[in-house]
């Protein structure tokens, strides 16, 4: 009898995780525990508790495992309506959104939400669709559309204004776009121009800074993070005190780092966003150089994980939602550590699985949730 009972838990154990990629599944286990760990050294002296960050990890891998169930055609079929709905909520937004600091990016529904964090999904589905119908008949043309279709959701998030975001859905909708076959031809001089402008402002950065100067199509507070960015002691107490102080946290760490719960950048209040945005910050100064290149070494067999998986893929739909999705893991990875380490402008990017946060979690366990959806489904066709 309890044999049978142990045998009936085992079975019922096996077919809720099976169809779902191992090797993926145990790196995302990986960065959450990391995630976990460091949450409770950085949200001391916080109002949140660990019980929010478990609730949040959880709902995360509920919802990677919803989605996983999915089949990829039903994602397709729907795709459409989730990109439509998600622009009239950015359009509501617009017209009668809840203003906080400044900014116009939330919806009262009943519950609050905030309807850009539905595009990074949205964005890489409709485009991924779009050329999934143009497959075989694609014209130059479909490229104008695709940036008609990726341009009117970045437009309105970034009017917001919600800069960080807006970048995101845009870097998931330009994979996309890339991926379909985007002529390098029409690539390279838009790099050319962007890597020519960077040097431009490397190079004048202290006259273009000037407090007499306005830079179009830029707020004043945008062209300050991109000046501290050039040189934080500017203003050690204003807006360069976020990158200064996660500098020396980072730096003091060495290379096996203070340990669990020393990390004195942290604890005496120095680090802003801790246990959110900055998290890397507490986690550099605590494990040190060693622990990063762990943490660094999981994201890329995020990454490694997700594109082999995309690249199996069974058509062209799947290929291209797969290895956008893994870009997005990427982006807020490199962005984020960027940021902290002083080597790009402050801006609201959480490190994937690690920072704090519940929208963003279940936004990354949506995208995991893809990435098994595909490998189950091209599984349970081969078979």
């Amino acid at each position: 009898m309890e044999k049978s009972a142990i045998s009936k838990a085992k079975k019922i154990f096996l077919s809720i995780f099976s169809g779902l990629d191992r090797q993926l599944g145990l790196i995302l286990l990986g960065l959450a525990t990391v995630g976990f760990v460091t949450f409770l050294s950085a949200s001391q002296n916080t109002p949140v508790r660990f019980e929010d960050e478990f609730r949040n990890l959880a709902l995360s891998f509920v919802v990677m495992w919803i989605v996983s169930r999915i089949p990829p055609k039903w994602l397709e079929m729907v795709a459409v309506w989730v990109y439509g709905f998600g622009i009239a909520l950015l359009v509501a937004v617009a017209v009668f959104g809840l203003i906080k600091k400044g900014a116009r990016r939330w919806l009262n529904l009943g519950v609050v939400i905030q309807p850009s964090e539905i595009m990074k999904i949205a964005m890489p589905l409709m485009l991924a669709w779009y050329f999934q119908k143009r497959e075989g008949i694609q014209k130059t043309w479909d490229y104008g559309v695709a940036a008609i279709i990726l341009g009117i959701p970045v437009l309105l998030i970034a009017r917001q204004p919600d800069l960080g975001t807006a970048l995101l859905v845009f870097a998931a909708g330009m994979y996309v776009i890339i991926l379909a076959g985007l002529p390098w031809k029409w690539i390279l001089p838009f790099v050319g121009i962007g890597a020519f402008g960077i040097i431009l402002i490397i190079i004048f950065g202290s006259t273009i800074c000037a407090h007499d100067v306005v830079w179009p199509l830029v707020h004043d507070y945008q062209k300050h993070r991109v000046c501290t960015l050039l040189d934080p002691s500017s203003d050690p107490l204003g807006k360069g005190f976020h990158t200064i102080q996660s500098m020396i946290a980072i730096g003091s760490g060495g290379f096996f780092g203070k340990g669990w719960f020393q990390g004195t950048q942290a604890h005496l209040e120095f680090i802003p966003e801790k246990h959110t945005d900055f998290v890397f910050a507490v986690f550099s100064e605590e494990f040190g150089l060693l622990g990063n290149l762990v943490l660094l070494a999981l994201f890329f067999a995020l990454i490694k994980r997700g594109l082999a998986i995309s690249a199996s893929a069974p058509n062209l739909f799947t290929r291209l939602l797969g290895a956008s999705v893994t870009l997005i893991f990427f982006t807020y990875a490199f962005v984020n550590i960027g940021m902290v380490s002083g080597l790009l402008p402050v801006v609201g990017v959480p490190l994937p699985f690690i920072s704090y946060g519940g929208t963003a979690l279940v936004t990354l366990g949506f995208g995991a949730g893809i990435l098994m959806s595909i490998h189950r489904h091209r599984r349970l066709v081969q078979s």
